[in-house]
């Protein structure tokens, strides 16, 4: 039988009023059974205002995912837990844990990259005059989120998150509530599917691909093995995107600090694979033979792509060990 997840030892309430149970590492959960199918509907984050009930793909997709695996890591999990959030089990604990045993300064990575993240944004939103973004492996709601800093400087700017995380999903639906005069959607999707992603109603209905759109793969590629065709999946993606758009992209790199090599090997030993690149493997995934133009300063590590003056100085090259980078689809 097809049962969901709950853990009665918290819960929020949405923009809407909907409370939502969120995980706080349990010791115990509790079990209830789907809904009859086409009858569970929800209020769809992409507007405080409408009821919808949840997309035919989003909930088949639901219907289909097993529960939360407390027992191995998740990525977005792993994530939330160096950034400081509280939304982790003990074994994605354990798995950064070991991560920063290998590489102490996994941390401040992570929040470079979070702090390119927003730059990228604020300067798609305020100099590029971009409208339309789609977020791909959004991980764990902390914010600013890509929706608030976009929203800060154009209050109409349109957002679509996707990821595959049960608990990002719960956090999504009840906390990513747009501006009135905006939109924000949450796709539950995998970014190994990405003509399902650019294909799907819920992204075309908060996306108008008809006028640019702002596609960010922040620290998500580097969880696509070689294997598994990466360079594929990001050609999808571009090739479905208007003229006059931009991709933003970071990935973990080893070229400044050879202990992330076996950091990542640990990694992957917890069941999360991870595959380090150096900028021109990076540039050549992302950005080469696309059409793209990368804006200045081209490719560089994320802590030095257009650092605001305001922010305390960049670390070592070897504390940040990401690239990132910025480009605008020709057109």
């Amino acid at each position: 039988m097809a049962i969901l997840i709950t853990f009665p030892d918290r819960s929020i309430t949405g923009g809407d009023g909907t409370r939502f149970s969120l995980p706080a590492m349990p010791a115990a959960l509790s079990y209830s059974p789907l809904p009859p199918s086409g009858a569970w509907s929800y209020r769809n984050v992409s507007s405080p205002r409408e009821d919808s009930t949840a997309p035919a793909e989003s909930l088949a997709c639901e219907a289909r995912r097993p529960l939360v695996d407390a027992t191995h890591p998740s990525s977005a999990r792993v994530y939330d837990y160096l950034l400081g959030g509280k939304d982790n089990f003990a074994t994605d604990r354990s798995a950064a844990n070991k991560i920063e045993e290998a590489f102490p300064a996994i941390r401040t990575g992570a929040q470079e990259n979070r702090r390119f993240l927003l730059r990228g944004v604020r300067y798609l939103a305020a100099e590029a005059g971009i409208r339309q973004f789609l977020d791909i492996g959004t991980g764990i709601p902390t914010s600013p989120n890509v929706h608030e800093a976009a929203q800060g400087i154009t209050p109409e700017a349109r957002i679509a998150y996707v990821d595959n995380d049960p608990i990002v999903l719960a956090h999504a639906r009840a906390l990513m509530v747009s501006d009135p005069r905006g939109n924000v959607g949450y796709l539950d999707a995998d970014i190994r599917a990405p003509e399902a992603i650019v294909g799907s109603d819920l992204v075309r209905k908060v996306l108008d691909f008809d006028e640019p759109i702002a596609l960010i793969l922040s620290a998500i590629l580097h969880f696509i093995p070689d294997e598994e065709r990466p360079a594929e999946i990001v050609r999808t993606f571009v090739e479905a995107l208007p003229p006059g758009s931009y991709v933003l992209a970071s990935h973990v790199t080893p070229e400044h600090e050879p202990r992330l090599r076996p950091a990542s090997a640990g990694y992957r030993d917890d069941g999360v694979r991870t595959r380090p690149r150096t900028a021109a493997e990076f540039e050549r995934l992302v950005f080469a033979g696309r059409g793209l133009e990368l804006v200045p300063p081209g490719v560089v590590l994320v802590s030095r792509w257009r650092r605001d003056p305001d922010e305390p100085p960049a670390p070592s090259p070897a504390e940040v060990s990401a690239y990132g980078g910025l480009a605008k689809l020709a057109g």
